[in-house]
């Protein structure tokens, strides 16, 4: 189907009352879902809840197919809510300071696994283990960014980069087995996962530099510390963007994927695969200021990270519209300007620069599907829950 085609399809479907909505194309979504799986290899998949944040549509995921196990979520709080629900196998996937969930997890820790890297995390989860007489399950997060001189080709995130860092997390570990448990290791290659790299010959070097190094890094600490009695029972490591590379590990047991199930703005710049965009949003047209300028009602869905014009949501349907580069997307108005004449209450469609981050602003999820909408999904701020 044409974009034009698909326009008129979404906004058929949508009807009048539903000019401000959330919208997911199910086709393209299974058709995401396949790719991923196809491009996974063998390993085993988790699911980044932060890119979906719908109940329903992790569980969709989770049933598609086998290969589907286990979330990694993104706070306490979550983790705990999604157990609730009968979610099993969560990995938390940063470090914790949020000491009533810790106390509401050391009161029964079945089925969440927490991060760390650092050995204040360490003491912390020791002190409330041994508090409630309980046993925590633990992951640990490396390093996996490229250092070159005068530039670091990554993220700031664990501190843990070398086997040689491990001595003091180890020995402590050790002392404190009966309630702290290694269980797995994880390790994020940010650079390869989410970074663009089409047309970008200089950021494809430092990919493939960065690759054979990662790997090299993340075997040698899997090794030490299976060597040093850890038996690990997973190994997790990569992104969307990085599938294909991360697969090929042989230490690796799972990948993580996230965003390449909504198919986000900021995923189109890759020469390894594309992206179906599977979830949009659309907002009313209220204005017509000037010829060829109309005015959206809302907007000011700016997804995170390092500012600029990359984040700002990208209109989408109809074709020949972009926003203005002196307004940009605002918080209550969002001006455009259109090469096609449209119509005021009309809705115009846009893509987020993210994935789960628009979920943030809406209550459900209208599910797309042979030219209709079938149903409606809940987000999670639906379900009246918001977590960052």
């Amino acid at each position: 189907m044409s974009e034009n085609n698909l326009y008129q399809a979404y906004t058929e479907a949508l009807g009048p009352k539903r000019t401000r909505a959330l919208l997911l194309n199910h086709d393209y979504w299974q058709e995401n879902i396949q790719q991923i799986l196809k491009r996974a290899g063998q390993k085993k998949i988790r699911i980044a809840t932060k890119s979906v944040r719908s109940c329903e549509l992790l569980k969709e995921v989770l049933n598609s197919s086998s290969q589907f196990q286990g979330l990694m979520t993104y706070t306490l709080a979550e983790s705990l809510w999604l157990r609730e629900k009968g979610f099993k196998d969560l990995l938390l996937g940063y470090p914790i300071w949020d000491l009533e969930a810790l106390e509401r997890l050391a009161k029964n820790p079945q089925d969440i696994t927490l991060m760390v890297d650092r050995l204040e995390h360490l003491k912390l989860l020791q002190l409330y283990a041994e508090r409630f007489n309980t046993k925590f399950t633990l992951c640990l997060d490396i390093d996996l960014s490229l250092d070159l001189p005068g530039l670091r080709f990554g993220v700031f995130r664990s501190s843990v980069q070398e086997d040689t860092q491990l001595k003091a997390l180890v020995d402590y570990l050790q002392e404190h087995a009966r309630h702290l448990e290694l269980v797995g290791v994880m390790g994020y290659e940010a650079q390869i996962a989410g970074v663009a790299d089409k047309g970008k010959p200089l950021i494809k070097l430092l990919k493939l530099r960065s690759i054979s190094q990662l790997r090299k890094r993340r075997e040698k600490i899997v090794k030490t510390l299976k060597d040093l009695g850890f038996p690990l029972r997973f190994v997790n490591g990569g992104g969307t963007g990085s599938l294909e590379s991360t697969s090929l590990e042989s230490c690796v047991s799972e990948v993580t994927v996230g965003s390449g199930f909504y198919g986000p703005k900021l995923f189109d710049g890759y020469t390894q695969f594309s992206i179906k965009p599977a979830l949009t949003f659309c907002l009313p047209i209220v204005r017509n200021p000037a010829p060829s300028i109309y005015t959206c009602h809302g907007g000011g869905y700016v997804a995170s990270g390092m500012s600029g014009v990359d984040r700002l949501p990208s209109p989408y349907l109809p074709q020949g519209v972009k926003l203005l580069s002196f307004e940009g997307a605002g918080e209550v108005q969002t001006p455009v300007q259109s090469t096609t004449s449209l119509s005021l209450g009309a809705p115009l469609f846009f893509r987020h620069a993210k994935a789960g981050e628009i979920c943030e602003h809406f209550h459900e999820i209208h599910i797309f599907k042979n030219q209709l909408i079938t149903h409606d999904v809940k987000t999670y701020r639906g379900e009246g829950q918001c977590f960052l």
